[in-house]
């Protein structure tokens, strides 16, 4: 948007031959113009917590790579559903029946779905330490489906695709599905996807994005 101030300002001058005209002021104030957007959420500190929020707020900061940002910054504001959410997520994250590998992927694919910065940032890492080859995290971050897989990846991917893009699981990916998975990690699996696409949602709305002064897994203008 400023560049085509600057562009305007610097016709106008040629064109109209403006002796008085102060251009540095002007492009000045084009390039000034631009204000930083406020937060939707303030950042919230533990001191600024109150006493609701304080017992969330610590066992986030005993788990979070994040500290009070990403989804928590929002969460903290309904602490009581806050706390079921984060006890939920727990669970998902360190309890699931489905390997943390294969857990991590999931939280992936929503994230990428969702163009998430905050899922991306904190999740990728945590895939490949899990086990999740670096070149599958790669291809999915260039929104396309990652070549040798392993069975149980293939089927997580397909698994989480399909209901999400298609809101349901085909009978074919279900079967196959069903003979590498138990009935609880299906179910586990399905938890996972839904929970994330909230976490997602739950940082767009709030506009979260990474800590200050670590660069962005998705630059301006990629898809």
């Amino acid at each position: 948007m400023n560049h085509l101030k600057i562009f305007i300002i610097v016709s106008l001058s040629l064109i109209l031959g403006i002796n008085n005209y102060s251009f540095s002021e002007e492009l000045n104030k084009a390039n000034t113009s631009e204000q930083v957007k406020p937060a939707r959420f303030k950042q919230l500190s533990m001191e600024e917590l109150n006493v609701y929020q304080q017992p969330l707020g610590q066992q986030v900061m005993k788990v979070s790579s994040i500290g009070l940002g990403g989804p928590y910054n929002p969460l903290l504001r309904s602490p009581v559903m806050g706390q079921r959410m984060f006890d939920l997520l727990y669970y998902l994250r360190w309890n699931s029946s489905v390997p943390l590998r294969l857990n991590e992927f999931a939280i992936l694919i929503i994230g990428r779905q969702w163009r998430s910065q905050v899922e991306w940032y904190a999740h990728a890492p945590l895939a490949i330490k899990a086990g999740l080859s670096p070149d599958i995290v790669a291809t999915l971050k260039m929104q396309k489906r990652p070549e040798k897989m392993a069975e149980d990846e293939a089927l997580v991917y397909d698994f989480v695709t399909e209901l999400t893009q298609n809101k349901f699981v085909s009978d074919a990916t279900f079967e196959k599905a069903r003979k590498v998975f138990s009935e609880q990690q299906l179910v586990d699996l399905t938890t996972i996807t839904g929970t994330y696409v909230t976490v997602a949602m739950l940082l767009s709305m709030a506009e979260e994005s990474v800590p200050t002064g670590k660069e962005l897994p998705f630059k301006p203008g990629e898809p």
